[in-house]
């Protein structure tokens, strides 16, 4: 079966590229398996791909309309002027496409119309759903994914969806929270499935190489409430000054996070890290892991700590965090934008390690469930219920004997 993934940027670090390149390296070992990109700003993805998926770039420009081999400042395309108008399409709703040109609108429905018939065409935001629904053909199987939640769009985007997704072979979703709100929205005009993100299979890291540190990954946008999280660990400084808060991941904010934590005094204690290619070592190495987000979908990171036996302390956020953080039992839930809460969580985690064990220990229990190989039947069983319903059942055999027409 051919699979095409479409994504807004391959080439960035973002937990729902991660996501989609999991699927795409667990499927390519019995399908053909591509990625496009609409946009491009490095040589090389920067997440680690199967050889066997090809990655391909629809338009080789960045997002700010420039091609990526291009020096900043140095481009004057004139199709990048058309940006600085709305976008009247309704997937120019989608916040990252409200400055799409229309070459990149023709180029990806251009794709979209070349893929063979009985390809499962998979789109990964809004914005790309809402395009395959209107404009990509219907002898393909068009499946839309859902990496964030209903509840979070703006009503214009929310009445897109709306009109457009019963037109979609299916819609998948990541929670039992934003199934149900699907539910209402759309009622039975579409099909709905909660197919939850997979990881990869991964050790348990060992109890004895883990040190006084907490982790926390993400881009360092406001969705994933950082400033929040250097709020309530000041709290946490001030009972346990030898404990120490690592966060990876780049974006926007560095420099205003990077003043929180100097006004605050916590230079010492407090580390945005950046990228890194090694987050499960990061995680093997410290003693809980901390989720801050204001939103979500279903975080991959959560996922990929509880994974490695790491205790959780997060945000009861919509969504995501509820479906896999049973408060007490796998994890610590914390009501949402809650600093003292949050900090309350992380001091009862270091003051008892007997507690981190036991959470850690159900945390990875729970995460098996999660693992590529459970995900990956469930994405199997759809591909084939969805080409099942474009050939119909098999006809029966007609006994030996019957007269013609009977």
């Amino acid at each position: 079966m051919n699979i095409r993934f479409l994504l807004h940027n391959a080439y960035g670090i973002g937990g729902t590229i991660r996501t989609v390149f999991n699927q795409a390296n667990a499927l390519c070992a019995t399908h053909d398996v591509e990625v496009a990109s609409v946009y491009r700003h490095r040589e090389d993805p920067a997440l680690p791909l199967d050889p066997r998926v090809r990655l391909v770039s629809l338009t080789d420009l960045r997002e700010e309309g420039s091609r990526w081999t291009d020096k900043p400042g140095t481009n004057s395309r004139w199709w990048r002027k058309t940006r600085a108008a709305r976008n009247p399409l309704p997937h120019g709703r989608d916040f990252r496409y409200h400055r799409w040109d229309p070459l990149v609108d023709l180029k990806l429905i251009r794709y979209m119309r070349a893929q063979q018939d009985g390809t499962v065409l998979i789109t990964t935001r809004p914005a790309l759903n809402l395009v395959s629904a209107w404009f990509a053909p219907r002898r393909l199987i068009r499946i839309g994914q859902d990496h964030m939640n209903f509840g979070s769009y703006k009503p214009r985007l929310q009445a897109a969806i709306r009109r457009a997704y019963p037109r979609l072979d299916a819609v998948s979703v990541l929670t039992h929270a934003d199934l149900a709100a699907y539910r209402d929205a759309l009622g039975d005009t579409a099909r709905l499935e909660r197919i939850p993100n997979g990881i990869p299979p991964r050790p348990v890291a060992p109890l004895d190489g883990r040190t006084r540190t907490l982790v926390a990954a993400g881009r360092l946008t406001p969705q994933k409430g950082f400033d929040l999280l250097i709020q309530a660990f000041e709290r946490v400084h001030e009972a346990h000054p030898d404990w120490q808060l690592n966060i990876f991941g780049e974006g926007r904010k560095r420099k205003k996070l990077t003043e929180m934590i100097e006004e605050r005094g916590l230079g010492d204690v407090v580390k945005l890290r950046g990228l890194t290619r090694t987050l499960d070592a990061e995680l093997a190495k410290a003693s809980i892991f901390v989720l801050s987000s204001r939103k979500e979908g279903l975080p991959m990171v959560l996922l990929e700590a509880m994974c490695t036996g790491l205790p959780v302390v997060a945000f009861d956020c919509p969504t995501g965090p509820a479906d896999v953080v049973d408060d007490g039992a796998n994890g610590l839930l914390i009501p949402a934008q809650d600093i003292p809460g949050l900090a309350a969580g992380m001091i009862r985690l270091i003051e008892n390690p007997a507690e981190r064990e036991t959470l850690g220990a159900a945390a990875r229990a729970t995460a098996v469930h999660y693992e590529s190989p459970v995900i990956l039947a469930r994405w199997e069983e759809l591909f084939a219920d969805l080409a099942g319903q474009r050939t119909g059942p098999a006809p029966s055999p007609v006994p030996a004997g019957t007269p013609a027409g009977s």
